[in-house]
């Protein structure tokens, strides 16, 4: 099952310059909020999601 895009709570208020991110069954998926649904979707691991939130937190 695929999951609802969401985006960072720190986000501004238009969203102009963030990732949204979801769950695709197991697999966690980023993309740029800019481009919507144009945007490429970046596929990773579990663990490698946990890092970058690690990373930016």
């Amino acid at each position: 099952m695929t999951g609802k895009w969401r985006k960072a709570r720190r986000s501004s208020a238009q969203g102009n310059n963030c990732v949204e991110a979801r769950l695709n069954g197991e697999t966690p998926e980023v993309r740029d909020s800019k481009m919507g649904d144009r945007s490429p979707i970046l596929e990773m691991s579990r663990h490698d999601f946990a890092a970058l939130l690690r990373s930016v937190g």
